[in-house]
């Protein structure tokens, strides 16, 4: 007899999700999870607030997906991010929405969300064992079970894969369904990082390290491309690598075919000033300190780390006399702090990624069930599918969405 009509592999948000919706379906359900703690990557989601999903329409939402969305239209169907918030708020867990139609705990915990996950799937009816899964087991066209790396084995007619991707391993997210996928015959399209900090070549971004910027617009361009690839409002961070923070790792998103492609970051200081509006301001600076050093002049515009780097990108003395700045000079001070410009090297390494792009290619997966087409009672759900959101509550709805659809259909 088998140990389960369902074997969950991964109790992070997808596999939480299969898992409880599966046994309140009557299914007989056992959840394999390495770590001794479940949803652990949910725990740091959100900077520990979890941002559960977005209050948004399906296509709002598919608009989000840049990655394979046609494939998500029918999970979406089946629980969209409205019928995420209510099944939340059915599990006592009340929820807020911010800006850009973020959805959050009221608590602003994400372990309050990891909590309503384990307790849903553990109530419904779930056996939550212990344990790293090495190998699926399979007998013909059809999955069997999983081979355990203690020796043990799990046998259920159907598997689900919700191992996440390769993003924070220390959560257990090491590529473990890669391999799974790739032994049942599946194409595995590369992964690599999503919504991770960039690296830059310019070298004045260290003397930066440190120094976060509010209320910013910050743009992302592609050499050859009229149009940004991605601009908005928001924070952000300079590294000794590159820069950081919520509106780089947005961008991050955007930026795809590295490095053959070439991408640039421009960071618009002061967003609310048209360039004529700067310069007034910037002489009103300039006549109330019109004897000190130009390095001097500028505490009430920019930062005080900033004004050094501006300052030499522009050329002028750090000791001329503002009264001796000509017009042209001024010129070039108000275009850097409205375009203070960066080239893109590269990415921080795919570990430092909030999430993984790439991974099994949905070609090869129902988009109704989530179950492979090519072994019988396997299915695949969350991050190591080959789909991804851009920063908002999009992955994670992602991961909830093809939960569910996978908990909805297998062992049917």
């Amino acid at each position: 007899m088998n140990d389960a009509d369902v074997l969950v592999i991964g109790a992070g948000a997808a596999g939480l999700m299969a898992a409880g919706t599966a046994a309140s379906m009557g299914r007989r359900v056992v959840v394999l999870e390495k770590n001794e703690r479940p949803a652990r990557k949910v725990l740091i989601t959100g900077k520990g607030r979890c941002n559960v999903t977005n209050d948004c329409d399906r296509d709002a939402f598919l608009q989000n997906i840049p990655q394979n969305p046609r494939f998500l239209f029918s999970a979406l169907s089946q629980l969209s991010p409205r019928e995420t918030m209510a099944f939340f708020e059915s599990q006592g867990l009340p929820l807020k929405t911010e800006r850009g139609s973020r959805v959050f705990p009221c608590s602003d915990q994400a372990k309050d969300v990891a909590d309503t996950l384990v307790r849903y799937a553990k109530d419904a009816g779930a056996q939550f064992v212990t344990g790293t899964a090495a190998s699926l087991l399979f007998k013909e066209d059809a999955v069997r079970g999983v081979a355990l790396s203690d020796g043990r084995e799990l046998f259920a007619s159907s598997v689900i894969v919700a191992t996440g991707g390769l993003s924070y391993p220390k959560t257990g997210s090491t590529g473990d369904g890669y391999r799974f996928a790739r032994a049942a015959g599946h194409k595995v399209v590369q992964p690599g990082a999503s919504l991770v900090p960039i690296v830059i070549e310019e070298p004045w971004c260290r003397d930066l390290m440190g120094l976060s910027l509010r209320n910013v617009t910050l743009t992302a361009a592609r050499q050859g491309v009229s149009h940004p690839v991605y601009q908005e409002l928001g924070e952000m961070l300079f590294t000794h690598f590159g820069v950081s923070g919520p509106l780089v790792l947005s961008a991050s998103a955007h930026i795809r075919g590295l490095p053959k492609e070439r991408y640039s970051l421009s960071v618009d200081l002061k967003p609310g000033l048209s360039p004529e509006q700067l310069d007034a301001r910037l002489l009103r600076d300039f006549a109330k300190f019109q004897n000190r050093d130009l390095i001097n002049s500028l505490g009430d515009l920019l930062p005080r780390k900033l004004i050094p780097v501006i300052v030499a990108l522009s050329g002028i003395p750090f000791e001329r006399k503002v009264h001796q700045i000509t017009r042209e000079e001024r010129a070039r001070l108000v275009s850097l702090m409205k375009g203070l410009t960066m080239t893109v090297k590269g990415f921080r390494p795919v570990e430092e990624a909030i999430v993984t792009t790439g991974g099994v290619d949905v070609a090869q997966v129902n988009p109704k069930t989530m179950e492979s087409k090519l072994k019988k009672g396997l299915y695949f759900a969350g991050e190591v599918l080959d789909v991804d959101g851009y920063t908002g509550g999009f992955n994670l709805q992602i991961a909830f969405s093809t939960g569910y659809a996978a908990g909805m259909h297998c062992g049917a």
